[in-house]
């Protein structure tokens, strides 16, 4: 009885745990931009928004080159309760410290999970994985715009996917970097159904540009699972509310480059419908470094070829490992 009651408080701890994750970032955001226009405005602690946006000024490079990150953080025992589904990080080779090294990772799944547990916690062990070598995760340049949410990314090593910032980690602060990319952005999310293979690759041709210009190492890896942790759910073609998904879709990429979808996945009991992500295993598999020549203006041409090498070498890997990672051998990794 003891045993049982164990287990139960063990997978309330770890519901629990990713139960917070989407309210406490969309809190940690709200909570400066509503309240410091109204300290400022309607309160006597308008100078506490005053020296907010102040220090936001002060420290607006810091997310640009890697700062703010605290191991203390990466470490909490709260990323440990992560285990709900499980997650894992699996590595075929070592990575040198005495190179940088541009994680390319697909899918983007609905919200990433796989990615945020892998590289911006330690509840996979990356440190005991991958020793000497320190994980940056690039995420919407956005997000470090806004107070107290901008340092809470920062201290488990976010940072932005901009140009500026990742060439700065590549090349100015040392080696035994690696910057992870969801390189299918938040467009592939759309095509993140159960059972799908499918990554948008064959025009996202910026990380490779990147890699030849910094003379990283370029790292294919996938995260097989991610795709099955939610449903995501597709209107018949003609209904209204497809006409407006679309519209208002078409409207903000053009804006943004955002994209949106629907979607659910398990309630706070089994088998009851929610919006928790099914607890089901996320494996991130990292594959063998292809050591990329330093070209400060690569032409298209050699672009293309160090993509198409790297297509390969996702390919390969994702077929290497489907079969282990629950899918048929038949399942093909579909680029588009």
């Amino acid at each position: 009885m003891a045993f049982l009651s164990h287990l139960d408080l063990q997978e309330s701890l770890q519901t629990l745990s990713v139960l917070q994750w989407i309210p406490v970032y969309v809190s940690l955001g709200a909570i400066p931009i509503l309240l410091i226009p109204y300290f400022l405005v309607f309160t006597k602690f308008g100078m506490l928004s005053v020296l907010t946006l102040a220090w936001l000024a002060y420290d607006w490079n810091t997310h640009s080159q890697g700062g703010g990150r605290s191991t203390w953080v990466r470490n909490w025992t709260l990323w440990k309760y992560f285990n709900y589904f499980p997650v894992k990080l699996v590595k075929t080779h070592d990575l040198c410290p005495k190179h940088n090294y541009i994680i390319a990772n697909d899918p983007h799944g609905i919200l990433s999970y796989g990615i945020f547990i892998t590289f911006a916690t330690e509840a996979s062990g990356f440190a005991r994985i991958f020793p000497a070598i320190t994980p940056y995760v690039g995420t919407l340049e956005g997000i470090f715009w806004i107070p107290i949410l901008r340092d809470y990314v920062m201290s488990m090593g976010v940072c932005p996917v901009s140009e500026l910032a990742l060439k700065y980690l590549l090349t100015k602060k040392g080696s035994g970097n690696a910057v992870v990319i969801v390189v299918g952005g938040a467009a592939e999310a759309l095509l993140c159904h159960p059972g799908a293979s499918t990554v948008l690759l064959k025009q996202r041709k910026g990380f490779v540009r990147l890699t030849l210009k910094t003379g990283s190492y370029l790292v294919p890896s996938y995260s097989f699972g991610e795709n099955e942790v939610q449903n995501q759910e597709t209107f018949p073609e003609g209904t209204w509310l497809r006409f407006f998904q679309k519209t208002l879709q078409d409207r903000i990429k053009k804006t943004l480059r955002l994209s949106f979808c629907t979607f659910h996945g398990r309630g706070l009991t089994r088998g009851s419908w929610g919006f928790l992500p099914f607890n089901r295993p996320i494996t991130t598999v990292a594959g063998e470094p292809l050591p990329i020549p330093k070209i400060k203006k690569p032409n298209k041409k050699t672009v293309d070829k160090y993509h198409a090498l790297y297509i390969s070498a996702l390919c390969k890997l994702f077929d290497q490992h489907k079969v282990q990672y629950g899918l048929p051998e038949t399942q093909e990794l579909t680029i588009i």
